[in-house]
């Protein structure tokens, strides 16, 4: 039997609002253990992670430079898969939530290719949720596949991409070969009440200086490809859902066109005739 180690990093959750409580538990069931990075918070993020009682986590508790930007998320994500014991790792973000109708997949996923060296990672499909619950997004900038179980052998040298989105193999960022599995990964990080989202802004502001973050933006500006979401939410998150659920600054702006979006829209017609995405982003080469 393979051994599995579920990683994350968090700081500042409950400011934040993250679902990270949701987060570690759906990793729990199909993991060994759960390391959990949690960097010095000015909130009771500390505490909330220890709350959840399990003997599978293992807290280290870091001090995060946020004067590298955003790459700090890449520099603290592989600090924590080098803290993981087991040959196997699933990542999850603090603001996502792997439903429990594919965990058991990407685990058995794991176990089927552990001896096949061709295989580095394995993907897992995104909902992106946007603007509340009922909404996901769907253009071609927001990935619709992301690598979430990595082989942690330090020899292979695969470590986390720029941000931390993906993974990338050697210090030449080669893409990593992956395979795609049936796990669903729901990312809640725009669905957040919209104080959430205010927070987010401000250190976007500190994160990410090249983005246009001004206070005259909409906190959720209206995009192409917005569709209502008609399944089931992960069991864990249900909870966190429902007690957010209604917020009535949570609101999507206005539809408002740009040419940029033509593209979208051409991209996405192309995507519904054929099932291909062109010019789609990827960390990772299918094998």
């Amino acid at each position: 039997m393979v051994k599995v180690s579920g990683f994350t990093i968090v700081r500042n959750a409950i400011t934040l609002d993250f679902p990270v409580e949701a987060s570690i538990r759906s990793l729990l069931p199909v993991c060994d253990e759960v390391v959990v990075n949690v960097g010095r918070s000015a909130d009771a993020t500390l505490d909330l992670v220890r709350s959840i009682g399990s003997p599978k986590i293992r807290i280290i508790e870091t001090e995060w430079d946020m004067s590298k930007r955003n790459t700090v998320l890449g520099v603290e994500t592989l600090r924590t898969m080098r803290a993981c014991l087991h040959p196997w790792g699933m990542y999850i973000q603090a603001d996502e939530v792997l439903h429990e109708r594919g965990a058991e997949a990407l685990a058995a996923a794991i176990r089927q290719h552990d001896g096949d060296p061709r295989v580095e990672g394995l993907l897992v499909r995104y909902l992106h949720f946007y603007g509340g619950f009922d909404t996901v997004a769907t253009h071609r900038r927001w990935y619709r596949r992301e690598v979430r179980a990595v082989r942690l052998d330090p020899a292979l040298d695969i470590r986390p991409y720029q941000g931390a989105q993906g993974f990338r193999v050697g210090p030449g960022h080669r893409k990593i070969r992956a395979r795609l599995t049936a796990a669903e990964m729901f990312h809640y990080g725009w669905a957040r009440p919209a104080r959430a989202l205010r927070e987010k802004r401000e250190l976007g502001k500190t994160m990410y200086p090249w983005r246009d973050a001004s206070d005259r933006q909409p906190l959720l500006a209206w995009v192409p490809g917005l569709q209502r979401f008609q399944g089931s939410h992960p069991a864990v998150a249900r909870a966190w859902i429902e007690s957010r659920r209604v917020d009535p600054e949570r609101t999507i702006a206005p539809r408002r066109f740009r040419f940029r979006f033509l593209r979208y829209y051409a991209s996405g017609a192309i995507e519904r005739l054929t099932g291909v995405r062109v010019f789609e982003f990827r960390n990772y080469r299918l094998v």
